[in-house]
């Protein structure tokens, strides 16, 4: 099994290798993986952020966060917020909300997160 790992690291690509490992961080996690999440009850996701954007509102601002966990995204929408502190490219965080449809994509409104350190499994 070693030499099949070893192996796979020579030959697949490189995206694909960040891909199943993000894949089995999350499924470490227990969280609820994210092409099966079910809309408008209560979930707890983990994956990690592969942007981060600013998008102007009538009255605020709101910080739109993509997250990936290797099977899908979502974006959680911090209204009112401009920045949050630790929430950058390439961090893993867990999510918990609510999630809905909007438009082709799937939105948590204000998520409690947890910004996940480097190295840990939760």
């Amino acid at each position: 099994m070693a030499l099949k790992k070893f192996l796979d690291k020579l030959t697949k690509p490189v995206h694909e290798i960040d891909r199943a490992a993000l894949v089995e961080w999350s499924e470490e996690s227990r969280a609820v993986p994210i092409d099966q999440i079910k809309m408008r009850e209560t979930v707890f996701i983990a994956g990690e952020i592969s942007s981060v954007r600013l998008v102007p509102r009538a009255h605020s601002a709101a910080l739109e966060v993509t997250v990936k966990d290797g099977r899908g995204s979502v974006t959680a929408v911090f209204l009112g917020r401009r920045t949050i502190p630790g929430l950058n490219t390439g961090r893993r965080l867990m999510l918990e909300g609510v999630p809905f449809r909007q438009n082709a994509r799937v939105v948590f409104m204000n998520p409690v997160y947890r910004i996940i350190a480097r190295g840990t499994a939760t």
